[in-house]
C-alpha cells in the first residue's frame, strides 16, 4: 500500500541527469509538429498561380470552416434559404458595377468581388433594367428613324419588353447553367479545372450586363456607325471580364477544349448584344405606298412617289 510520501509531487531531475544514472533507460520524445510558414510555402507553388489556388477551392480557411460545421444552410422550401441570395448592401453592389465596368487587367472577377458574398440582388435588377432599357430605348429609335414622314404614324410596341425580358433573362440563367454544367463535367475528367458554383457564374454574367444599360440610352442616336462602335466597346468591356474570370478555370484542361470554351463564352456574348441592336434598333425601311388619284372619267391614276 502506497504510503503518504509517495502521493507528494515529486520534482525529477533534467533529463541529461537521468540518462547519466541510467544509461539503459528508454526515452521517448513527444515533439510538436513542425508548421511550414504560408510564406515560405507559397514559395514552393508558382508566382501565378496563388490566385487561381484560392478560386480552386484550396483555401484552408475554407475547409476550417465546413469541417467546423459553420456554414449551415437553411432548407431550400424556407424562405430564408433564399433571403440569403439577396443579402447584399448597396455600397457592395456599387463596388461590383464598377468592377465590371472597369475590369483590372489581370484581376479575377469573382476572387476581387464575388466570392465572399455571391447575390441574386445585383443581376436580377440590371436585368430588369437593361430589359424596359433596350425595350424603351428600341421604341424611340424607331420614332426617331421615321419621324417626318408623312404616312408614318407612332404606334408603341409592347411586345418588345416580353422578347427582351425573355432574351435576357434567358441568357442570364441558362447559359451560366450549360457553363457550370459543362465545368462540373470537365471537374470529373480533369483535377482542379472548376472552381465556381452556379451562384457565382450567375452573379458574373449578371454583371456583366451592366454596361449595355447606358450602351442601349445611346443606340438611340439615328447613326448606324455610332451604334456599331458602341456595341463594341460595351462587347470589349464585359467580355473581358467573363474572360478573366473562367480563363483560370479552364486553363489546365486540354488546350483545345480551353480555348474553345473561351470562344463559346464570347460568341454567346456577341451574339447578344449584336441581336439587341439588329432586332430592336435597326429597323427596317417603311414602303411608303403609292397615293391613288381618281380621275374624273370614273378610272383611278396610281402616281409613283420618288
Amino acid at each position: 500500500m502506497a504510503t503518504a510520501d509517495d502521493l507528494k509531487f515529486q520534482e525529477f531531475d533534467d533529463a541529461a541527469n537521468l540518462l547519466a544514472a541510467n544509461p539503459d533507460a528508454t526515452t521517448i520524445s513527444i515533439d510538436e509538429p513542425v508548421e511550414i510558414p504560408k510564406n515560405q510555402h507559397s514559395h514552393l507553388q508558382e508566382p501565378g498561380r496563388e490566385e487561381d489556388d484560392e478560386l480552386l477551392g484550396t483555401d484552408d480557411s475554407d475547409k476550417t470552416e465546413l469541417l467546423a460545421g459553420q456554414k449551415k444552410s437553411a432548407p431550400f422550401w424556407t424562405f430564408e434559404y433564399y433571403q440569403t441570395f439577396f443579402d447584399v448592401d448597396t455600397y457592395q453592389v456599387l463596388d461590383r458595377i464598377k468592377g465590371s465596368v472597369f475590369p483590372v487587367p489581370g484581376k479575377n472577377f469573382v476572387r476581387l468581388y464575388i466570392r465572399s458574398n455571391p447575390d441574386l440582388y445585383g443581376p436580377f435588377w440590371i436585368c430588369a433594367t437593361l430589359v424596359f432599357t433596350i425595350a424603351v430605348s428600341g421604341n424611340l429609335s424607331n420614332f426617331f428613324i421615321h419621324l417626318g414622314k408623312p404616312t408614318y404614324h407612332y404606334v408603341p410596341e409592347f411586345r418588345k419588353v416580353s422578347i427582351a425580358a425573355t432574351t435576357i433573362y434567358a441568357y442570364a440563367w441558362l447559359v451560366p447553367l450549360a457553363l457550370w454544367g459543362f465545368l462540373m463535367w470537365r471537374n470529373s475528367k480533369v483535377m482542379n479545372i472548376v472552381s465556381y458554383s452556379f451562384l457565382e457564374i450567375v452573379c458574373v454574367y449578371g454583371y456583366s450586363l451592366f454596361i449595355y444599360i447606358p450602351t442601349a440610352i445611346l443606340w438611340i442616336i439615328p447613326q448606324k456607325v455610332v451604334r456599331w462602335v458602341l456595341m463594341v466597346f460595351s462587347l470589349c468591356l464585359s467580355g473581358s471580364v467573363l474572360v478573366m474570370t473562367f480563363w483560370p478555370a479552364v486553363r489546365d484542361d486540354n488546350r483545345r477544349i480551353a480555348v474553345a470554351t473561351v470562344a463559346t463564352i464570347l460568341l454567346l456574348h456577341a451574339l447578344l448584344a449584336v441581336g439587341c441592336l439588329a432586332y430592336f434598333f435597326d429597323a427596317p425601311e417603311l414602303d411608303i405606298p403609292a397615293p391613288i388619284i381618281p380621275a374624273h372619267n370614273g378610272t383611278t391614276v396610281i402616281t409613283k412617289s420618288h
